[in-house]
């Protein structure tokens, strides 16, 4: 089974279970994120959805610049163009919409992505799930149901998805503007491999194995959330979710200052 393969069952795996937190969402203006609602977390997974199906087919996708700042301008402007907030309409959107992934999905030389990045569909598959993952999160916390999130989903994510997508786009995509941080903070995912992250001054790239400042050893559904800023780095510390040793672990707060995903 290849990579695209193992990604696209995990999808399929997720969305039914996504589907049916949409469709019981009790209060479609319920608050959640800033100014977004519950309704509008799954009206944006949708258009996720779309522009993920749009590149992989080679049809046009959205302008977008990569960043934190630039992917809030597109979202904003896509929940303003998206009128249906009935979760009943959005959840079947959102089958339709993973039914419709899952059949163009397919083995091809590259995919032009966003800002004309070019990326294998495997990449453009693991963001797909790793928004399912993160999006099933803030609904479910938003209507106060349960959201495990399975390590194997979580790994795919973050080495399918997150990892490769920081390796292709700029090395300022993922950093706050601004930022002065640096630090090399090597990551060790439970049931997967190890990457070092090299922050030098609004940079990120992916480093080799030299020696590092910190190390964290991660729970990967645990570092998706950290990541992503849902969860504090306390929970999964006192936890036993992360584990974090080497001559400089006080880089792990500069790290989490300076990340900034889109």
């Amino acid at each position: 089974m290849t990579e695209l393969d193992e990604i696209r069952a995990a999808v399929r795996e997720v969305v039914p279970d996504v589907v049916d937190l949409v469709r019981r969402i009790p209060d479609r203006a319920a608050p959640w994120i800033g100014t977004w609602t519950v309704a509008d977390v799954a009206a944006h997974l949708s258009h996720v959805f779309r522009f993920d199906i749009d590149a992989i087919a080679g049809n046009p996708v959205p302008e977008a610049v990569v960043t934190a700042p630039g992917m809030a301008e597109l979202n904003a402007k896509l929940l303003a163009d998206d009128g249906d907030r009935d979760p009943a309409v959005l959840a079947d959107r959102l089958a339709a919409l993973a039914d419709g992934f899952d059949d163009v999905a397919v083995e091809a030389p590259h995919v032009d992505w966003l800002q004309g990045v070019p990326l294998p569909p495997s990449v453009v598959a693991g963001h797909v799930l790793e928004e399912c993952l993160i999006h099933g999160h803030d609904i479910a916390a938003a209507t106060g149901r349960p959201w495990p999130i399975r390590r194997r989903h979580a790994l795919l994510a973050i080495e399918g998805g997150v990892l490769p997508l920081i390796a292709a786009l700029p090395p300022t995509a993922f950093v706050k503007e601004g930022s002065d941080f640096r630090g090399r903070i090597e990551v060790r995912l439970r049931g997967g491999g190890r990457t070092v992250l090299d922050f030098d001054r609004g940079c990120l790239t992916l480093g080799t194995g030299c020696l590092a400042d910190a190390y964290l050893r991660a729970d990967p559904a645990a570092l998706m959330l950290v990541f992503i800023g849902r969860q504090s780095l306390v929970k999964p510390l006192l936890g036993g979710k992360f584990a974090a040793f080497g001559p400089r672990p006080w880089k792990l707060l500069g790290m989490l200052d300076a990340i900034n995903p889109p």
